[in-house]
């Protein structure tokens, strides 16, 4: 008798353990969109995030979270707050923003941003089921970066709008300067006549 009881003691316990695997928030980052997709057992959401901006890194890969803090500060960057922060790889983490208005674009310096209300709501649901955070795709700083280097060298590149005046004297004093040719065997005369 008494090894039934102790039976169906470890068979609730392990369908207790089996249906708290299956509670956890399954959260979703995806660095090419800058989109959050979390799954948890109240439901579903998708938000916009700002991870790191070009020179900085938003680590990929697959984590639990190691630490929550309701607020944070960080000592790294000027003591700036991070609300219910959930903390992931060393010092990454996901937590609130102020700066809402960067949300859907790369903005941190490595840290998953999203917006305080959503941070609260994500912060709740990773205390009460746990989570296990996954972080994939390709930051679009790289390719942005890129096309705005490309666009600045073309821009060097440019040819003047006029060729053979491009340092001559601009219209106001041409009509003191008699011609281009005058000018340029002289060029250090005042196009005043001083």
């Amino acid at each position: 008798m008494r090894c039934f009881k102790a039976l169906g003691l470890v068979l609730v316990a392990l369908l207790a353990s089996i249906g708290a695997a299956q509670a956890t928030v399954q959260i979703h980052i995806d660095l090419s969109t800058q989109r959050m997709q979390v799954e948890s057992s109240k439901g579903s959401h998708s938000w916009p995030v700002s991870t790191a901006r070009a020179g900085y890194v938003t680590p990929r890969g697959v984590y639990s979270p190691t630490s929550l803090q309701k607020m944070h500060y960080s000592r790294k960057y000027h003591n700036s707050p991070m609300p219910h922060s959930i903390f992931f790889n060393g010092g990454y983490a996901i937590h609130g923003t102020n700066a809402t208005g960067a949300l859907g674009r790369p903005a941190s310096h490595g840290c998953v941003r999203i917006s305080p209300a959503n941070a609260a709501t994500l912060y709740k649901l990773v205390q009460q089921e746990g989570a296990q955070i996954s972080i994939t795709g390709s930051s679009p700083t790289r390719y942005a970066a890129h096309k705005t280097h490309r666009s600045n060298v073309a821009s060097l590149h440019r040819p003047h709008r006029s060729h053979a005046l491009a340092y001559g004297p601009s219209q106001r004093y041409r009509s003191i300067t008699s011609s281009v040719k005058s000018w340029q065997s002289a060029p250090m005369t005042s196009p005043f006549g001083y």
